[in-house]
């Protein structure tokens, strides 16, 4: 998706990854169908099921904690039995998550299967990034992770596509929840026809097969060298546990990460995914009209990471970061505002255009920067426990936010519910301002010399 990636593409030696990286990335599909859904769907489970506030809360908080227990089972199901397996087994619950949850009889039978769900949701937003850049050359790791990035965002468009299509179908909320089965079967068969990531296969002394695995996704002279820092790097992560990642002198490195991944959540996006009908249904629109207008959100989301992935390699993660996430503050305010003044509420037009510029801003920033440079800020003996953990937080983070969002509405207004959001931006673009380094075009002795970490040293912990 980068430059880079499509002139490797042009080069016709690329076929084989292009094949690996569609399909794995239909994780990442699920990941943000499954996410964009509910906003549709909560609307009329509401009024089928004759759900309570709290049970509404729990339709999007029992899917987050079910993801929250996927991403950490996952880590270790992935150095265990391999990236490709745990794909297959989470194309499996999705499958019979997605079925469950369109067959729910009652409102407690769909918040058990949303958890399910949920189990496959956290499994895939770790092992899709993980499975796709091991596959890939590290000259285009950025690219095939942007790729991972922009199948969320189509997924999370698909999703209000598919609510605003089914709205007047009989069983309207069963159609889309039980519609992600279908990706998901996709996913586990598609899984089935990719070879397992060479980095595991040489973990276990597969060697052979890893060997086969290089040639269809490197040059020739580049398969030994690559099997060689592999196993160099196998060696350094032996008897290295969650602990070390917190000791000097690894610690700057996943502070950076950590306020990453916990920012990327504080700030409310997925409170925006979950509830935009629900909250541009509070201006005044049907439900119905609610959801059509959801799909622009979604349109929004797509079309900026397409700009941020094209961006990305040419003006840097930092500027986009720092861009994104203003404008997002921005928003943020605007919304609080316009619930605030009744002198703004006849104007239904600018809440959406307050919704659009916050999904623009989180697009080109925080969306695709924090999962591109999780994969970049740490050493490569350490980066599969160091992703794991922030993907965990930022599921956790992201439980918290969207869990108390009508928490927050009902107790204290949607004005400071919104403002609320906007000063944890404030506190978030603070700190990249003043500690987030730029890793573009530069070596990780380069990035920990920046956060004051002797240079190697924190790759040899």
């Amino acid at each position: 998706m980068s430059a880079g990636f499509i002139a490797e593409l042009r080069r016709g030696n690329t076929g084989f990854l292009l094949r690996i990286a569609i399909i794995a990335a239909i994780g990442g599909f699920l990941f943000g169908y499954d996410t964009g859904i509910i906003s549709g769907a909560q609307l009329y489970i509401t009024k089928d099921l004759h759900a309570s506030t709290l049970q509404q809360q729990w339709l999007v908080g029992s899917l987050l904690l079910g993801a929250i227990v996927g991403a950490i089972i996952s880590a270790y199901s992935s150095d265990k039995i391999g990236r490709r397996k745990t794909k297959i087994i989470a194309g499996s619950v999705y499958v019979v998550g997605g079925l469950a949850s369109g067959f729910a009889p009652s409102i407690d039978f769909l918040l058990v299967a949303r958890f399910v769900l949920g189990l496959a949701v956290g499994t895939a937003s770790f092992v899709s990034v993980e499975y796709i850049s091991e596959q890939a050359p590290p000259r285009l790791r950025g690219g095939v992770t942007s790729f991972n990035q922009l199948m969320v965002t189509t997924g999370i468009l698909v999703s209000y596509l598919v609510a605003a299509g089914f709205q007047n179908v009989d069983g309207t909320w069963r159609w889309m929840l039980g519609l992600s089965a279908v990706p998901g079967l996709a996913l586990a068969l598609g899984m089935l026809t990719v070879p397992a990531s060479p980095r595991w296969l040489v973990s276990k002394g597969r060697l052979d097969e890893a060997r086969e695995v290089l040639r269809r996704t490197r040059q020739a002279d580049e398969v030994d060298q690559e099997i060689d820092d592999i196993e160099q790097t196998t060696k350094l992560e032996a008897g290295k546990g969650i602990r070390d990642l917190f000791r000097v002198p690894l610690r700057p490195l996943m502070v950076v990460g950590l306020i990453l991944a916990a920012g990327q959540q504080l700030i409310g996006v997925n409170t925006v995914i979950y509830y935009s009908a629900t909250i541009l249904h509070y201006t005044g629109l049907s439900a119905s009209d609610s959801v059509l207008q959801a799909v622009s959100v979604g349109i929004t989301n797509v079309v900026f990471t397409v700009i941020a992935v094209l961006l990305m390699d040419r003006v840097g993660r930092r500027p986009l970061l720092l861009i994104g996430t203003a404008a997002a503050i921005v928003a943020l305010v605007g919304l609080g505002l316009w619930f605030e003044l009744p002198s703004w509420q006849h104007l239904g037009w600018l809440a959406l255009v307050f919704l659009l510029l916050f999904m623009a801003g989180f697009a080109i920033g925080l969306g695709p920067v924090f999962w591109l440079m999780i994969s970049e800020i740490y050493p490569l003996a350490v980066r599969s426990k160091a992703m794991s953990v922030a993907t965990v937080t930022n599921w956790a983070a992201n439980f918290l936010v969207s869990y108390f969002f009508l928490q927050l509405v009902g107790a204290w207004g949607k004005p400071v519910t919104f403002w609320i959001y906007a000063g944890f931006g404030v506190l978030s673009f603070g700190y990249f301002w003043w500690r987030l380094p730029e890793t573009r075009n530069r070596s990780l002795e380069e990035i920990e010399q920046e956060l004051g970490v002797p240079a190697g040293s924190a790759g040899k912990s």
